[in-house]
């Protein structure tokens, strides 16, 4: 008997829980996966197709607008979490939180809302707790973009069922100073590569990070160092140090603008960008978006991390990040979901995807 049946499918709560007790740590989806693909394709009133471990779903109703919902299937490993545990009002276990019970609402709308009021797709990925380069949204909008094509985009990330418009972009740059190795007892023989470092430090100390307004979110950036390494041995004075950077960017900045704005910062020093990832405005302007905040019960506010909601950025799709579980849990070993805020939620999306 499938795990994701008719009643389990009707049911928002009852389907983040039968989510939640698949095990799929990222690179073990296939499970998931089928069963997901198998509950798409007893639907009717949907087109599938499967690419990998990830899973694409859509109406084909002719309506003049499309919006994709979207959420991934994978988690982090395990934790002494799994399976999920009910208590009370209270949903305990790996996955409830980031982000299974999000992913649970996009499910639970395509099985039961067979006639919305735009055209809807649905995008259920695997990959997205490791490296980028191995995300199912990211595969797909290099290779086949177009099915990820709409007007506008849902990412069923953990808010806390308040709208978090769009999202920061994300740049790692290691800033690498040189010198001259020589004994430590004759140091002045040498050049101390690490005690060149300190201007590094002291730029990122004095640096004041912006505050800008975009589309009505306020975002706050940030450039803070994340790793520091140097040193060859106990007695030798070292020829390398080097200062990994992380620098968080407003909407308001591509990927380009970022990088000069970094090496503007260090100017001087060698910069090499190790990691990026772009922006993504929050598209509160469109009507699409404007409905949606308006189902959600009207508050908004910017996204201070990064999310994939990005992906959908680089096609010129503005997206918001929307889902029940605290983001403040994921990836915690007692991460939890409250069982009102799943139902919330979905109303709330219910809301917005149905015709009245």
């Amino acid at each position: 008997m499938t795990v994701l049946s008719e009643a389990v499918l009707a049911d928002p709560v009852a389907l983040t829980r039968a989510l939640c007790d698949i095990p799929s740590v990222s690179w073990n989806e296939a499970e998931i996966c089928d069963e997901v693909e198998a509950a798409l394709k007893r639907l009717g009133h949907l087109t599938t197709e499967r690419v990998g471990n990830t899973l694409i779903a859509r109406t084909d109703l002719g309506r003049g607008r499309r919006v994709m919902l979207a959420g991934h299937l994978d988690t982090v490993p395990v934790n002494d979490n799994f399976p999920t545990r009910l208590d009370g009002d209270v949903l305990w276990g790996l996955g409830t939180s980031d982000m299974k019970s999000g992913t649970a609402l996009a499910l639970w709308i395509a099985a039961t809302v067979p006639e919305p009021k735009f055209d809807l797709s649905f995008a259920f990925y695997d990959c997205e707790e490791i490296e980028a380069e191995h995300n199912g949204l990211n595969k797909l909008s290099k290779t086949r973009p177009e099915l990820l094509a709409a007007d506008f985009a849902i990412l069923l990330e953990p808010t806390y069922g308040l709208v978090e418009a769009g999202c920061q972009g994300t740049m790692r740059v290691r800033v690498t100073t040189s010198g001259k190795r020589a004994h430590s007892a004759r140091s002045w023989k040498g050049e101390n590569a690490i005690h060149k470092i300190a201007p590094v430090l002291e730029r990122l100390n004095a640096y004041e990070a912006r505050e800008v307004e975009v589309d009505r979110c306020t975002y706050r950036e940030g450039l803070n160092a994340v790793f520091i390494g140097g040193g060859v041995a106990g007695n030798v004075i070292p020829d390398q140090a080097w200062v990994d950077v992380n620098f968080r960017f407003a909407p308001d900045r591509d990927e380009a603008a970022a990088e000069a704005h970094v090496r503007e910062v260090f100017a001087g020093f060698d910069v090499h960008v190790s990691d990026t990832a772009p922006s993504c405005r929050p598209g509160l302007d469109r009507p699409e978006a404007a409905e949606f905040v308006a189902a959600a019960g009207g508050e908004f506010r910017a996204k201070l991390g990064w999310t994939d909601v990005a992906r959908f950025a680089t096609l010129g799709i503005p997206a918001v990040n929307f889902g029940p579980g605290d983001p403040n849990l994921a990836h915690k070993q007692d991460e939890r979901v409250e069982i009102p805020r799943i139902r919330a939620c979905a109303d709330a999306l219910r809301a917005y995807v149905e015709e009245t």
